[in-house]
């Protein structure tokens, strides 16, 4: 690592905070056309995201990733069977013959990816540009960022 001066590294991280400001932003703004694009709030697709990547998931499980009360979760579920995003399935192994797990519908997801394709293309167009060594570092990057991000989060309630 180079020798930079405290005000130099200074100047940096703002301006790496700044950048990452306006990527929420942006990413705010495609999730909101995205989920217009699909017909769903912006909670459901945000639950549907935990529930492809997470998913089969309980839902006290699934209101705890989104930090959800399970009273708003209930709506949210609702809202997404039935728009025919996601099945709740009765779960084998619970102790609670009553206990479900939800799971993504595969043959609604396309839908969603079609209106992600666009970023998708771009990422994958940019990523092109990075060796494999600087793209673990990014991701190394982005995933302490995001760690950091749950720890703040979590200190807030």
């Amino acid at each position: 690592m180079s020798s930079i001066s405290s005000r130099d590294r200074r100047h940096l991280t703002n301006g790496v905070k700044e950048h990452l400001r306006e990527l929420s932003v942006q990413l705010a703004l495609l999730n909101h056309r995205v989920s217009a694009g699909a017909g769903l709030k912006q909670v459901d697709l945000d639950c549907l995201d935990l529930i492809t990547r997470h998913g089969p998931i309980g839902p006290s499980a699934l209101a705890r990733r989104a930090g959800l009360h399970p009273a708003t979760m209930t709506g949210i579920l609702d809202r997404l069977q039935k728009g025919g995003w996601i099945v709740r399935e009765r779960d084998p192994e619970a102790a609670d013959r009553r206990a479900v797990t939800l799971r993504a519908v595969k043959e609604r997801m396309g839908e969603i990816y079609r209106l992600f394709g666009g970023m998708n293309a771009a990422m994958d167009e940019l990523c092109e540009e990075y060796t494999p060594e600087e793209l673990e570092v990014i991701a190394g990057f982005l995933r302490r960022t995001t760690d950091a991000g749950q720890e703040v989060t979590a200190d807030l309630v």
